[in-house]
């Protein structure tokens, strides 16, 4: 990792270590913008000629049903079922916390407002498999869309090599009772969903989290379809703020933790101690080694870098700038630093609190905002998947007390249309 001292840093260098792999944009647009025609005209044979492009596999169907779901499912060992059961409990009582129900409120006599959620019909959920098969992605997406009470929940995942569907995905599908699982991945799967194929339903809302491709592709379906999404959720990083009393060997986890992620993963520490820097420079040449994903992580290391701080306050004011997915407090007072944090996508604070029991079991949703857009968007929760439709009504007092009010804002507008569907009707109260 490379060391810079904040305090040297330029305000131009300070924003360029907080850009996040400027110099594909150009080509992973052009590639996504070709795959998102291509699924548009072609549908379901595009699908399968990009599945066997992309994930060196032919398909004969885009889908496995319920039976293959439970074959899948029944030869994952009962200790990792005993797990997903563990952190599936979790996030449902975490996100069931979500829900609430708001009292209406009267802004004047007689004019009363209140606010009501209801599901978002139908929604896709992708769930990445490529270099890494995510089942807890399938939690962290599929809990809070049961808990929400979305009418129809479409998974799109990469298929295997042997064209199936992994285990541990099949058995998260049947905790969600979700009987049908598309073999779609990448740019591929988001654009199925965005506009439809004979196989693959079109949806009015995508989540979940990707590489570059997956990012691009749910921000250009945006402007070329009705479809939401849930957030340019692209690449994982992680800021890590340590001081001298932070733990070298978990720092050093933490950071390889999220490299292991992908190449294209960043992972940066803000620490006041140059003593620790060194330290824990040791511990990940130390660590590194020992993972099967050494050479994925190594490349991501390589584009990452360690920050000297002055002091806390200069600390928490580059993380904010650079709005991490994933924020560290690795010091001796994390919660005093909280009320400073204004950008991040999820934070951990003190030593004993890994990123990795976020992204597992703690119960807070793992499907967050990269590449600074913490600064603007919140992670996924049971609120994603429901919309907030506003409600009034007006009695014969309220029509009297707010009705003057309103035609004279119409009045002022120059809407003479506005006014008289006010004014007709104090009128038919006087009569």
């Amino acid at each position: 990792m490379k060391i810079y001292s904040l305090s040297e840093l330029s305000k131009q260098e300070l924003e360029k270590l907080c850009q996040r792999n400027q110099t594909e944009d150009a080509i992973v647009e052009d590639v996504v913008s070709d795959i998102i025609l291509k699924v548009k005209a072609e549908g379901d044979d595009a699908i399968c000629k990009l599945s066997e492009q992309y994930d060196k596999v032919k398909l004969d169907r885009l889908w496995v049903g319920k039976s293959e779901i439970d074959e899948a499912a029944a030869i994952i060992p009962e200790r990792s079922k005993q797990a997903i059961d563990q952190a599936y409990k979790n996030i449902k009582l975490f996100h069931q916390s979500q829900v609430r129900t708001e009292a209406p409120v009267e802004t004047m006599p007689g004019v009363t407002c209140w606010r009501e959620s209801r599901a978002i019909d139908r929604v896709g959920l992708y769930i990445p498999g490529g270099s890494a098969v995510l089942p807890s992605t399938f939690l962290m997406l599929g809990i809070p869309a049961r808990i929400a009470g979305c009418k129809e929940i479409v998974v799109c995942s990469p298929p295997q090599k042997d064209g199936k569907i992994n285990g541990y995905i099949a058995y998260v599908a049947q905790l969600l009772n979700i009987d049908r699982i598309y073999l779609a991945g990448g740019a591929q799967a988001i654009a199925a969903m965005a506009f439809g194929t004979v196989s693959i339903p079109k949806v009015d809302k995508i989540f979940g989290p990707g590489n570059q491709y997956v990012t691009q592709a749910k921000i250009q379906i945006q402007t070329q379809s009705i479809t939401a999404i849930d957030m340019p959720a692209g690449p994982s990083e992680v800021l890590i703020i340590a001081d001298e009393t932070a733990n070298p060997a978990f720092v050093a986890a933490d950071l390889l933790a999220q490299a292991e992620h992908g190449a294209d993963s960043q992972v940066v520490l803000i620490t006041t101690s140059e003593a620790f820097a060194g330290d824990m420079a040791d511990e990940l040449a130390n660590q590194i080694v020992q993972l099967p994903r050494m050479e994925i992580a190594a490349l991501s290391m390589y584009k990452s870098f360690t920050l000297l701080a002055s002091n806390m306050e200069e600390a928490v004011t580059f993380s904010n700038q650079y709005a991490p997915e994933h924020l560290i407090l690795a010091v001796k007072d994390p919660e005093a630093l909280i009320p400073s944090i204004s950008n991040a996508g999820s934070v951990f604070v003190g030593h004993l609190t890994p990123e990795s029991a976020g992204d597992y079991a703690s119960g807070t949703n793992h499907t967050l905002p990269t590449n600074a857009y913490s600064k603007a968007y919140s992670g996924v929760s049971t609120d994603a998947f429901v919309k907030k439709i506003t409600f009034q009504r007006i009695d014969k007092t309220g029509l009297q007390n707010i009705g003057e009010t309103v035609e004279i804002l119409a009045d002022m507008e120059g809407l003479e249309g506005h006014k008289q569907a006010v004014s007709i009707r104090l009128k038919s109260l006087k009569n």
